[in-house]
């Protein structure tokens, strides 16, 4: 990402990491969020779409995470994000695979699949061309919690890789947000 190019978090700039600092960045959150899930017991799981797995990936790059962390979910078509995490075809036709609402249930679709205390979900456009009439870097995360789904949206600049980068470290700063 240029120096001058921004990410937009709920309508205010933010500057991400550069290319280089942001796989980084993502480590060292999930570090942090996974010793968190740990001192309080809890158990984790994600549901991915434009993340491919990226999420999971920082997750488990955390040496004694198997003790926290069952498994993930790749749903990256939306015939998956129905059958593996129950997200209604009605919710996905009314509202696309790119949505608030489809964050908010592939997040307690995960945790009810994988019986976790929480779910992290990321579903957006990481490009490179609009999709269902949204444009790229448009990305939802959902967070599932004692039975509260919370979503944030988020719209980022840059390539498909550096979008999807800024969509794991951030789906890791908001799980980080939330238990700390």
């Amino acid at each position: 990402m240029m120096d001058d190019e921004k990410s937009m978090i709920d309508g205010n700039p933010v500057f991400a990491p550069s290319e280089t600092e942001q796989p980084v960045a993502a480590q060292a959150a999930a570090r942090e969020a996974v010793r968190l899930v740990t001192e309080q017991g809890l158990t984790l799981t994600t549901a991915e779409s434009c993340t491919g797995g990226m999420l999971a990936a920082a997750i488990t790059s955390v040496p004694g995470v198997s003790a926290v962390y069952p498994g993930g979910f790749v749903t990256y078509c939306d015939e998956f994000k129905h059958k593996l995490l129950g997200v209604s075809k009605k919710c996905l036709k009314k509202n696309g695979a790119i949505s608030r609402a489809t964050a908010k249930r592939m997040a307690k679709g995960a945790a009810k699949k994988a019986g976790a205390d929480i779910a992290l979900s990321v579903t957006g456009n990481a490009g490179p061309d609009a999709q269902e009439d949204k444009p790229v870097g448009l990305v939802y995360i959902g967070l599932y919690f004692q039975g509260v789904t919370e979503t944030e949206k988020f719209t980022f600049q840059g390539g498909r890789q550096e979008i999807r980068e800024a969509a794991c470290l951030s789906a890791l700063q908001m799980l980080y947000r939330r238990l700390s």
